[in-house]
C-alpha cells in the first residue's frame, strides 16, 4: 500500500511541475480569502474582537462569524462598518 501512495503523491507532483510552467491547466482552483472586510475595520481600529464587538453593540460570536465569512452584516451594522471603514477616528472618538 505504501508504494502505491508514493506513485500516486510522485504523479501529483510531477502535474504540479507541468501546471507550473503553464503546460497544463489545473483542474481544480482555490481562492483562499485574506480575511474579511470586517476584520480589515477591526484591525485599523487596533481593537480586539471582543472590543470591537463591545463597540458595535453585537455578540463576539456574531462578529466571528462576519469575519469567518459565515455571516454577513446587515441594517444599521452593515452602515456602522462603512462608518468605521471611512472615518476610523470618529468611531473611536464615539465610543470613548
Amino acid at each position: 500500500m505504501r508504494k502505491e501512495l508514493f506513485e500516486e503523491l510522485l504523479e501529483s507532483v510531477k502535474q504540479a511541475r507541468v501546471i507550473e510552467r503553464g503546460e497544463a491547466k489545473p483542474s481544480r482552483i482555490f481562492v483562499v480569502k485574506r480575511g474579511t472586510e470586517v476584520a480589515r475595520v477591526r484591525r485599523t481600529l487596533g481593537l480586539s474582537q471582543s472590543k470591537f464587538a463591545a463597540l458595535l453593540g453585537i455578540s463576539a460570536n456574531t462578529l466571528k462569524n462576519w469575519e469567518q465569512g459565515r455571516r454577513r452584516p446587515t441594517g444599521a451594522a452593515r452602515v456602522l462598518l462603512n462608518i468605521a471603514a471611512r472615518y476610523p477616528k470618529v468611531i473611536l472618538e464615539a465610543a470613548a
